[in-house]
């Protein structure tokens, strides 16, 4: 079998669709259990609802990857250093793809059945330890609806093809085109744009940064003020979603720099790449994403590094921002 990225796009959402499935019957069981912890590793705190993800993942690989194409998972929830591959006990050495998954991205959402998390995936080329975000040819993106909701959406890209986008009526099973409408505005007035400030630690710091930094665009004030509108979605996927679907103009994560400032330590939650790892789909749609410098992100695929970012909903924007930001995170945050 040939190296095909379509079929391996489409390997990515069945296996999403087939996650999204497992974890909506698991609730309609009882999803009380869904905020249990179950560990806390060097990455994130694990939650019941993660190790039911995660069982569902390993049983799909099992069962549906092609063996002509072994692969080595990258995932939340197994540790830097512990080795997954497909079919089991290939060497790593042998494998041709790199996959990195984020089984449930807006966890805490989902288990208080509050807002929609994503199920994240992409393919990369192996290329071991040097393998990074940049390397991705292949994402896709599916929501992890709350118990309410009819509709769930699904998000897919291959490096150079553009975006399927697709809605599911999770009644009826039936499909049907999603559009995308980037932002095409040119600047922030009336639009939401924010810097994520999702928990306790640092938030002063970053809330500071970002006052300045719409002051600093002319902004703030202007016209009586309230002019870009805030809106914290604890959930990096869930970030690029708005982005991708023309909700927000400007979203970023300036998280690891602003806890390095504080001497926070590796204990604070921040951004990995499994939570950035389908930027390539909001990029195939015309956005950007890259880290705060304007460079291309380039972090390589583990489940440890922190990843600081920015997303744009069109060029425009990003040209607007970045020399601006770059003063800022200098003058607060010493980077």
């Amino acid at each position: 079998m040939k190296t095909n990225l379509d079929y391996a796009r489409r390997l990515l959402c069945a296996l999403q669709v087939d996650l999204r499935d497992t974890l909506i019957a698991a609730r309609a069981k009882g999803g009380k259990s869904f905020a249990k912890i179950a560990a806390v590793t060097a990455a994130d705190t694990i939650y019941q609802v993660d190790k039911i993800s995660e069982a569902a993942i390993f049983a799909w690989f099992e069962k549906h990857w092609p063996r002509p194409w072994p692969v080595e998972l990258v995932m939340e929830g197994v540790e830097d250093g512990e080795t997954v591959t497909f079919p089991r006990g290939t060497p790593v050495a042998q494998t041709i793809f790199k996959c990195i998954l984020d089984p449930i991205d807006g966890t805490r959402n989902l288990m208080y059945d509050k807002r929609s998390a994503w199920a994240l995936a992409a393919l990369a080329p192996q290329r071991g330890a040097q393998t990074h975000l940049g390397d991705i040819v292949v994402a896709a993106m599916t929501e992890l609806p709350t118990s309410k909701q009819w509709r769930g959406d699904q998000l897919s890209a291959v490096r150079g093809r553009g975006v399927v986008a697709e809605l599911h009526d999770l009644r009826t099973g039936r499909r049907q085109s999603l559009p995308l409408r980037p932002s095409k505005a040119k600047n922030f007035e009336h639009g939401f744009a924010s810097i994520a400030r999702f928990f306790p630690e640092g938030k002063a710091l970053l809330a500071t940064l970002e006052e300045e930094l719409w002051k600093k665009l002319g902004v703030l004030g202007k016209n009586g003020g309230q002019l870009v509108f805030d809106d914290q979605y604890l959930s990096t996927g869930g970030q690029i979603y708005e982005l991708v679907i023309g909700h927000d103009r400007m979203l970023g994560d300036l998280r690891p720099p602003a806890y390095a400032k504080l001497k926070l330590g590796s204990a604070s939650l921040c951004c990995h790449p499994y939570d950035i790892c389908t930027a390539l789909i909001l990029q195939e749609a015309g956005g950007i994403v890259e880290a705060p410098d304007g460079k291309p992100l380039r972090t390589r695929l583990d489940t440890t590094s922190p990843v600081a970012w920015m997303g744009y909903a069109n060029p425009t924007l990003a040209r607007t921002v970045r020399p601006v930001l770059r003063r800022l995170i200098r003058k607060h945050l010493g980077a």
